[in-house]
């Protein structure tokens, strides 16, 4: 019973899968305009963000519309299909659990930011618009 219950489920993210991946390509915002010198800063700023994210997440979606909505440049990192990835966000969150910010600061220090409202919360901080 819990191999059909499993193979039921993957059938229906097969499914979904591609109909969240287009509906997030329809519904991505416009980003707001900045001046090239404060893109460029933001884009600076960015360098110091990646986002530990699965594609077809609706929680990943969700920060991924609002980056785009700000005009961020942050490095997506797919820990579902990357190994690599995926031990990371254990090593260094403590759980494989997306989306997670890795924020690194000026100090060398990194944080692990987990939850979709949390993540969104920290971007409109800091680089929303006044």
């Amino acid at each position: 019973m819990r191999i059909l219950i499993r193979y039921f489920f993957r059938g229906v993210r097969l499914i979904l899968a591609p109909v969240m991946l287009v509906s997030e390509k329809l519904s991505t915002p416009q980003s707001v305009e900045r001046t090239s010198e404060d893109q460029a800063e933001v884009d600076k700023a960015c360098e110091m963000l990646a986002l530990y994210q699965f594609r077809t997440c609706p929680f990943c979606i969700k920060v991924r519309k609002e980056m785009a909505r700000l005009g961020l440049t942050i490095e997506k990192r797919d820990a579902q299909l990357d190994p690599a990835h995926k031990k990371a966000l254990q090593e260094g969150g403590g759980r494989v659990k997306v989306p997670c910010l890795k924020i690194t600061h000026d100090d060398g220090h990194d944080e692990w930011l987990y939850e979709s409202d949390d993540i969104i919360a920290y971007l409109h901080r800091r680089f929303g618009q006044a």
